[in-house]
């Protein structure tokens, strides 16, 4: 794997910070927690951490409302702290990526203050302000638009009202926040995730968005709406290539889009000549129906559609997506975890997920998130896979000596880290035996994928190099399957006793069983 840059090989961990480790007791996860966790990582196997937004912010939407692009929020601790964990995630071989968070600030940031205290102000243009609202909808519930008594115009939020959108049509924003990056590249930051990205550039003429046809009662309002005008424009893939113009001015960094977009639209984002995201994100696994048939029909259409050259990614579960075991059952949470782990290209995991954590219930009162309380009770919330990471069975976790911000859940005292250690046949165990095998084998990160079949429950597929073939067979049933499989060795399986095993012909599989074979 030589040949491949750190980032096409990774296997890249998020971590979202406020609950991750507290190591002060005030109940919210920081900066010192993940330094002293680091080694766990290291264990683990993974590449590259990825950090949710520190940024100084009041903290409106957790982060994602940023007042300073160039700090460090005092909730997760101080620069020092940030540079102490970036110098310790590089002396221990692993790459550090950070969000970036560039269609809107925080309603508190300088610039939007400056902005919003008269029409004349040399900030004003620095967002988006209009006499008169469009139909266009907030992501969060209700108008896009916010009126402001002071100066008599509406202002556009995507998101919160504390989240007004910046105007990216204005080369002063575009400099000062591509400034903002070249301050953490200049730190040293491996790379970004950057927040949003379809969103950043919106129509010109303002125009309204068309009805949705397939809208249902029930579903999020801003769904009423096709985003025909407020989301990926044409003018958006330039924007994108400026700013990974940037970031390529430093040797070995990467750029990751956020794109929640229909495929081939998403595959405009590899931009011109690859000159786009390097990793435009994939989120093709988090949106299809788990069986056979649909993820088969997902990986084919993501894997034909990408461009020459193009880089593939795949991802399971995030901040925002209810948590993969949660989704399919726990049993089912393995076959998916082998699926991440033998589809080519980087591969991008959740906390949590190599415990198989599922979501937390979230009592009315215990609610933090912005969205549920906006549109309560439509499956609007994200607090049930933001919950603090189990690391042992004490009242706290491991987490916190204090309150929690977000319960633990009554699972925590069986399924944590501490436990699963002493278990070799827990989930844990099964996530660093996978990741050493992508390290170990080359073909299952740059290899080729073919023959992707459904076969009822059964779905299996090939890969390739010169030297090496695998073969992957997953039962997404909770029955046992009798499927054709390759002569060969199994070298790993979700049932531990199969490794090792010669297979030909007919097998049998149990209910949610899953074997990678080395084709012989």
């Amino acid at each position: 794997m030589q040949e491949l840059k750190w980032w096409q090989h990774a296997v890249v961990y998020q971590i979202y910070p406020r609950s991750f480790q507290d190591s002060n007791g005030d109940g919210v996860g920081d900066l010192e927690g993940i330094r002293s966790r680091l080694d766990y990582l290291v264990e683990l196997g993974v590449d590259a951490v990825w950090i949710s937004p520190i940024y100084p912010s009041p903290m409106a939407d957790f982060g994602y409302d940023v007042a300073d692009y160039c700090g460090i929020d005092k909730l997760f601790g101080t620069m020092e702290d940030f540079d102490r964990l970036l110098a310790e995630v590089h002396g221990r071989g692993l790459k550090l990526i950070l969000d970036f968070v560039p269609n809107h600030t925080s309603d508190e940031h300088p610039w939007f203050v400056e902005s919003r205290s008269s029409r004349t102000n040399l900030k004003r243009d620095w967002y988006i302000w209009r006499d008169e609202p469009n139909n266009w909808l907030s992501h969060f519930g209700g108008s896009s638009w916010e009126f402001d008594e002071k100066t008599g115009q509406y202002y556009l939020h995507s998101f919160l009202k504390q989240q007004p959108d910046l105007n990216w049509r204005n080369p002063e924003v575009k400099a000062a926040m591509f400034d903002a990056l070249r301050f953490w590249l200049d730190k040293g930051v491996d790379g970004f995730r950057v927040d949003v990205m379809w969103l950043m550039i919106k129509d010109d003429e303002f125009r309204d968005n068309p009805a949705n046809p397939g809208y249902r009662p029930g579903e999020k309002s801003s769904h009423r709406l096709l985003p025909v005008y407020d989301a990926d424009q044409p003018e958006n893939h330039a924007l994108v290539a400026e700013m990974r113009g940037v970031i390529d001015a430093y040797k070995d960094r990467v750029m990751i889009g956020e794109t929640y977009l229909p495929v081939q639209q998403l595959m405009g984002y590899y931009g011109k000549d690859g000159t786009g995201a390097n990793l435009p994100f994939n989120f093709q696994l988090l949106q299809c129906a788990w069986s056979a048939e649909s993820v088969a029909r997902a990986i084919g259409e993501y894997n034909s559609a990408l461009p020459p050259g193009a880089w593939p990614n795949w991802v399971l579960g995030n901040h925002d997506q209810p948590r993969i075991a949660s989704r399919v059952g726990v049993r089912q949470a393995r076959v998916a975890a082998l699926l991440l782990m033998t589809l080519p290209g980087t591969l991008t995991m959740y906390y949590g997920e190599e415990l198989g954590m599922r979501n937390v219930p979230i009592a009315p009162e215990q609610v933090q998130d912005p969205a549920e309380k906006n549109e309560p009770g439509i499956g609007q919330g994200r607090d049930p896979e933001r919950t603090p990471m189990p690391w042992d069975g004490s009242p706290g976790g491991g987490f916190t000596t204090g309150e929690p911000w977000l319960p633990l859940g009554d699972e925590h005292a069986q399924v944590n880290v501490a436990a699963f250690e002493r278990d070799k046949g827990q989930m844990l165990h099964f996530y660093r035996r996978m990741i050493a095998l992508r390290r170990e084998h080359a073909v299952l990160v740059s290899g080729t994928l073919s023959e992707v079949t459904a076969e009822g429950a059964v779905l299996r597929y090939l890969r390739g190099n010169e030297t090496e073939r695998m073969q992957v067979v997953l039962n997404m049933s909770h029955y046992a399957v009798r499927p054709e499989v390759a002569r060969g060795v199994v070298l790993l399986g979700t049932h531990a006793e199969r490794v090792g095993e010669r297979v030909e012909g007919t097998i049998e599989l149990k209910a949610a069983e899953g074997i990678l074979i080395r084709v012989e």
